[in-house]
């Protein structure tokens, strides 16, 4: 049944501006370093990044991902939670012969579909970014697919969070204000404790540690996935 939902709510997302947000997001990150190598192609190129430019390319593009992807995050599960908030319909969804676990894990199997777009989209404007400025060698496809997936991973707390605030809370206006607080300490994460959930994308992105972060993001959104679906479960959001 969960694949029905999940069917359901993606159709729903279709006449909503959800895949712009995907859309725009990835592609202008990658715009952004165009504009930012093709302003200072000579410095960046044949000075700071003269050993390895796609790295180079790479290394500045990874700095904006932790602020992307929180702002993403949030954006999509607003707007997923927006949809049923907008057309009064939770109490029809939760209706159906289906357990409210499955309503909860199809609106985040929906918005995780979104985010993987989303840093697929990423690596490859990215790399046609590299390839329009001339730069040589092979392509690093691990690295560029990596830029977006494993910041990602390490941030799924947040997810985690917003899955759990946006389901269950009408006022959208506290969970978005969150997430955008969020997003922007997020810059500052090299510099907070590595405790803070906060830090490990921007410790990913940093190359610190990365397979610990990542797994610690899993482990730590699996939790607040059990813990916002039980209270989904049991909670009145019609």
């Amino acid at each position: 049944m969960i694949g029905k939902l999940f069917a359901a709510d993606l159709l729903k997302t279709r006449r909503t501006g959800i895949w712009w947000v995907v859309l725009i997001g990835a592609a202008g990150l990658a715009a952004m370093q165009a504009l930012n190598f093709g302003l200072r192609y000579d410095y960046l190129v044949y000075d700071t990044y003269a050993a390895d430019p796609w790295g180079g390319l790479i290394q500045e593009t990874s700095m904006f991902v932790p602020i992307a992807i929180y702002l993403a995050m949030t954006l999509l599960m607003g707007m997923i939670a927006n949809i049923e908030n907008r057309q009064n319909s939770w109490k029809q969804t939760l209706a159906l012969p289906v357990h409210r676990s499955e309503v909860f894990a199809s609106k985040l199997l929906c918005c995780l579909v979104q985010l993987l777009a989303a840093c697929v989209l990423l690596a490859a404007s990215t790399a046609a970014v590299g390839l329009l400025l001339g730069f040589g060698g092979p392509l690093p496809y691990l690295d560029l697919l990596t830029l977006g997936f494993y910041p990602m991973l390490a941030s799924l707390p947040m997810l985690g969070v917003m899955l759990w605030m946006t389901l269950t809370m009408r006022n959208q206006a506290i969970p978005i204000s969150l997430g955008i607080a969020a997003s922007m300490v997020s810059v500052f994460g090299a510099s907070m404790p590595e405790i803070l959930p906060l830090s490990w994308p921007m410790l990913v992105v940093r190359g610190h540690e990365t397979l610990r972060f990542v797994g610690l993001g899993m482990a730590l959104f699996a939790v607040l996935y059990l813990l916002g679906s039980i209270h989904f479960s049991r909670k009145d959001v019609a």
